[in-house]
């Protein structure tokens, strides 16, 4: 039974910074490819960034040189510590694993999913 659970949303303001943090149980390894979406009211669930088995990261442009995903295969968690926040990225986030080595733009291509964290970036 895996089990992914985020934490570490909450509100803050424009220009501020927050760290997600995603625990991972179950069969869930190091050989889990990771990905963090995210989905404001009324659009589609998009991609934030993803890292790989191998630690190779890959970045949606609205997060790249804001966002840094990461992970720690001691502890299977998977953070993703976010900068420079701005309304725009106000959102409920979601901690995503697939059964493969390599990541995935699409999120049909992840086979788990966290209840979700939201984050409000409000003055």
């Amino acid at each position: 039974q895996v089990q992914l659970v985020e934490s570490g949303g909450g509100l803050v303001q424009p220009g501020g910074s927050l760290r997600l943090s995603c625990a991972a149980s179950g069969s869930i390894s190091s050989g889990n490819a990771m990905g963090w979406y995210r989905q404001a009211p009324g659009k589609q669930r998009e991609l934030v960034a993803f890292i790989t088995s191998r630690g190779t990261t890959n970045y949606a442009d609205s997060a790249k040189g804001r966002f840094t995903i990461s992970r720690d295969n001691a502890k299977s968690t998977v953070d993703l510590q976010m900068n420079s926040l701005k309304p725009e990225d106000s959102a409920v986030y979601y901690c995503a694993a697939r059964e493969f080595q390599d990541g995935s733009t699409w999120d049909r291509a992840y086979d788990y999913w966290g209840q979700g964290t939201q984050v409000t970036v409000s003055s």
